[in-house]
């Protein structure tokens, strides 16, 4: 698996689109850190949902992909509206995973765009999911991602189960996580509708990407990381045969109380693979959040909706 043809780049700008916290006095920028300046009336969305517009640009070389597409088309369209986003210039789609809080926008935003772009995907993400939480004694059926609507709303779905890259080599899709780390258990809360029968679900769907960045190192972004971020970060090392991290940004999926018990190892393990930047999103959680903020402080950064981070 090792050694893909990534490309390096010398520029990658991630810009967060949809998130779960929004901060408009955030107002503090670094070389890496760009804040939205947004003044009243304006205001920015937050949402239980995760959207990143995902820019690389190597020499005159540009490409612009869209990182899934939130929970709602409202927080989408709203917030790339006050940033001044365009989406028209989107090239392809990468979806993470198959869960409605990441391709909630993406029918709205296909059909909006009026041509034909291509969407990168694991073809599980297609499957019929539910939660059937004991605590609660409630089972919920989730909204499914229909091949055929996006079809006819304008994608040309790629199905991808092995490493592969996009934007002309210039960003690592992971292909199915290879699990590897031994806390990394996924979530058994989750279910998912395999020939005739529900079963825990496996997640083989879950993928994040990896860009490598000339003189930093791998840039990896997540979308919930059902694979387990370790595992993810790893896997995308050796996908890409790189081993310095630069920056690891998305979502953790360390919230609630199954969770709660890997909070520590996962920062441990972070620790270790010794990344310049640690942005937790999206499903991390307060708690996670709050504990890599002070147990990794000089590597840590709060994600608010709006906020770009440039590495280079």
């Amino acid at each position: 698996m090792s050694g893909m043809n990534l490309r390096e780049v010398d520029r990658f700008e991630v810009t967060t689109l949809a998130d779960n916290y929004s901060d408009l006095l955030l107002l503090e920028g670094t070389e890496v850190v760009r804040r939205p300046q947004v003044a009243p009336p304006e205001y920015l969305l937050a949402e239980h949902g995760f959207s990143c517009l995902l820019k690389v640009r190597a020499g005159s070389e540009e490409h612009i992909v869209l990182m899934d597409a939130g929970i709602s088309p409202t927080s989408l369209f709203h917030n790339a509206g006050v940033l001044k986003v365009d989406l028209g210039g989107v090239e392809s789609v990468f979806l993470s995973h198959g869960h409605f809080d990441h391709f909630g926008g993406l029918t709205r935003f296909l059909k909006g765009l009026g041509r034909r772009i291509p969407i990168h995907l694991h073809p599980e993400a297609f499957l019929r999911r539910r939660l059937n939480i004991p605590i609660t004694g409630h089972v919920v059926d989730m909204p499914q991602l229909d091949e055929k609507g996006l079809e006819e709303a304008g994608a040309a779905v790629h199905k991808v189960r092995e490493p592969s890259t996009i934007a002309s080599g210039l960003i690592l899709v992971s292909g199915e996580v290879e699990r590897v780390t031994e806390f990394e258990r996924g979530f058994p809360w989750a279910e998912a509708k395999i020939g005739d029968r529900w079963v825990i679900d496996p997640f083989h769907d879950d993928q994040g990407v990896a860009v490598n960045v000339k003189g930093r190192g791998l840039v990896v972004v997540g979308g919930c990381s059902h694979a387990g971020i370790i595992n993810t970060v790893r896997h995308l090392q050796r996908a890409a045969g790189v081993d310095r991290v630069h920056a690891v940004l998305g979502g953790f999926h360390l919230t609630g109380p199954l969770f709660e018990p890997i909070i520590g190892p996962t920062i441990e393990e972070m620790e270790r693979l010794s990344p310049d930047f640690v942005v937790p999103m999206h499903c991390t959680g307060w708690k996670a959040i709050n504990r890599f903020a002070a147990e990794m402080p000089e590597r840590f950064i709060l994600n608010s909706v709006g906020t770009a981070y440039i590495f280079q």
